[in-house]
């Protein structure tokens, strides 16, 4: 029997809980994502903070995508599952000096640097190891993306990114710093953005600082004058999913999203535009899958309590986010209400409050949906719990 796209006989045999991956999905997604996304220069990267699970990034990397790291351990990653050095670029406000040694070593596309005091730490690392730094310069645009206070990333008060008011100083810097080549710039204003006006203001913002770093006189490190050059432009990623409707809607708006940059970017005959998408390439293709310990009664409401935690799937508790959650074992129950509650000795750990459900007992194995992003790759062990493992559905169909 096949619940959706669920296999529950084959995944009722699994220890719980575990991520289960649906690569038919992920495929499908690359596809789509590519053919909306193929303009020339134009480069796509798949941000490695949002699942980093072996399989899914080698499928990613052999789809032609370059990646968006922000640790050494991602750009290790990155180059294990396939990633070409030359497609990694490499963002983070805290990059350590063996991460940014390794970057160097490994020599990646570029440096995505978020102030100016951590551009002359690698301008003297280079320097020290006889290299040459690619940089882009991550600015502060200041455009509010009306997400989620934790997961906005591109106002004034943010620690990502240079201020603006900054900026043109920062770009100078790069010119006279030895061993710093100044490739372009950088933004990314937040994530799980579903409304496409945050992106178009974003566009106006990036058209109009392109023209004063165009116009800017910068003396480089042998002390000749040259005008600045913007070869390089990176707008981040932060297009969002329907965490609501996972069946209905499984793959993002990829064809709005990308038609903003094309009608919005005043891109020069020799510029190249960068995305780093994340959360729209694998979210949906995630499920975290639980089963029922218990079903409790209290006074005015009833619990349904998992074996799954905020160890698990932290999202919930840390930004009060929605995920869909099926009943697989019992679909056609008639629904009722419940907390749906994890074992963690923490009050927050909640996946769902009054939530409407097929009817549960004790052993049914439920799926929370739309959990690829920011789900496993994010697990703790606290409580000293063991770590989610994952089951890929292309192991299963091997069988």
């Amino acid at each position: 029997m096949m619940v959706g796209t669920f296999p529950i006989e084959q995944l009722n045999r699994f220890d719980t809980p575990y991520y289960y991956y649906d690569m038919d999905i992920l495929r499908e997604t690359l596809r789509i994502l590519r053919s909306e996304s193929a303009f020339d220069r134009w480069h796509v990267h798949y941000a490695v903070k949002a699942c980093a699970t072996d399989a899914l990034i080698q499928t990613i990397a052999a789809n032609g995508l370059g990646a968006d790291c922000v640790s050494g351990g991602e750009i290790r990653a990155a180059i294990a599952a396939g990633f070409p050095a030359d497609k990694i670029v490499f963002a983070g406000v805290a990059k350590t000096d063996r991460e940014i040694e390794y970057a160097l070593e490994q020599d990646i596309m570029c440096f995505n640097v978020e102030s100016t005091e951590e551009l002359t730490v690698i301008s003297q690392i280079a320097k020290k190891m006889n290299k040459r730094a690619r940089v882009c310069l991550r600015v502060n645009p200041n455009v509010d993306a009306h997400t989620h206070e934790k997961i906005t990333t591109g106002l004034e008060e943010n620690k990502f990114g240079i201020p603006m008011q900054f900026l043109q100083e920062a770009v100078k810097q790069c010119y006279l710093l030895p061993a710093v080549d100044f490739l372009g710039l950088h933004f990314h204003i937040g994530s799980q953005i579903t409304d496409m006006e945050p992106f178009r203001q974003l566009c106006s913002r990036i058209n109009e600082l392109i023209v004063g770093i165009e116009q800017l006189a910068c003396m480089d490190e042998n002390g000749e004058e040259q005008l600045a050059k913007v070869t390089h432009i990176n707008v981040g990623g932060g297009l969002g999913i329907l965490y609501e409707h996972p069946n209905h809607f499984p793959i993002p708006d990829f064809k709005s999203y990308f038609a903003v940059w094309s009608n919005g970017i005043s891109l020069r005959p020799d510029q190249h535009l960068h995305f780093e998408l994340g959360r729209s390439i694998v979210a949906q293709c995630g499920n975290l899958i639980t089963r029922v310990l218990y079903v409790k009664h209290g006074i005015n409401k009833q619990f349904a309590i998992v074996d799954a935690g905020m160890t698990d799937l932290i999202r919930p508790a840390l930004y009060g986010s929605f995920h869909r959650v099926e009943n697989l074992s019992r679909p056609d129950n008639r629904e009722q209400l419940y907390d749906i509650v994890g074992p963690i000795c923490e009050s927050s750990d909640v996946f769902a409050k009054e939530y409407k459900i097929a009817a549960v007992q004790r052993g049914d194995i439920l799926a929370m949906r739309s959990a690829g992003a920011y789900g496993e790759v994010m697990a703790s062990q606290y409580n000293l719990r063991r770590l989610p493992g994952h089951v890929i559905s292309d192991d299963l169909n091997k069988k």
